[in-house]
């Protein structure tokens, strides 16, 4: 399943428009790594614990965005957009969002 943020895929026209897809991935920071991630904002530099969570949150938002274009038989996802949110104190939440396509 190809996944663009472009509005085609080169080589491949579109045959036919599906639908919109969307999927939402919210993860949860717990105590002790909200603790760890303090440390890091007090003496500076990049909080490796925020940034796994991060890049976990953007693949499950990817993942669950293919399997919906799947179940409506789609071959690609175009024009997806990404976008980013914090839900709460403790929450972050990753929103992709594209068009399901059928190609040539």
């Amino acid at each position: 399943m190809i996944l663009t943020t472009g509005t085609a895929v080169e080589g491949q026209p579109v045959k036919e428009y599906l639908d919109v897809v969307t999927s939402q991935a919210i993860m949860g920071v717990h105590i002790g790594r909200d603790i760890k991630a303090l440390g890091r904002s007090i003496v500076g530099g990049r909080s490796g614990t925020y940034e796994e969570e991060f890049a976990k949150a953007v693949r499950e938002a990817k993942h669950e965005l293919r399997a919906a274009a799947e179940e409506l038989g789609a071959d690609a996802v175009i024009a997806v957009a990404l976008d980013y949110e914090e839900v709460g104190d403790e929450m972050l939440m990753v929103a992709a969002s594209g068009t399901a396509v059928k190609l040539e």
